[in-house]
């Protein structure tokens, strides 16, 4: 496990918050294994991920058949 080193780039660092959440099998691995071939731990390729979402407001369009 990589530790954290001070912040030399004179740039604040972005506000973290840890949190829980459960995610099917599936898709941790498959984050892991884009992760993997990228050289970035899994976990901060999920919060680009999610953070693109917030920048660019992408929202989820979902529509239920009966």
């Amino acid at each position: 496990m990589k530790k954290r080193g001070r912040n030399t780039t004179g740039r604040a660092l972005p506000e973290k918050q840890q949190v829980t959440i459960r995610l099917d099998t599936a898709s941790v691995d498959y984050f892991k294994r884009l992760a993997d071939e990228n050289g970035i731990a899994y976990q901060s390729l999920i919060n680009l991920y999610l953070r693109d979402c917030v920048t660019h407001r992408r929202r989820l369009r979902m529509r239920w058949e009966t």
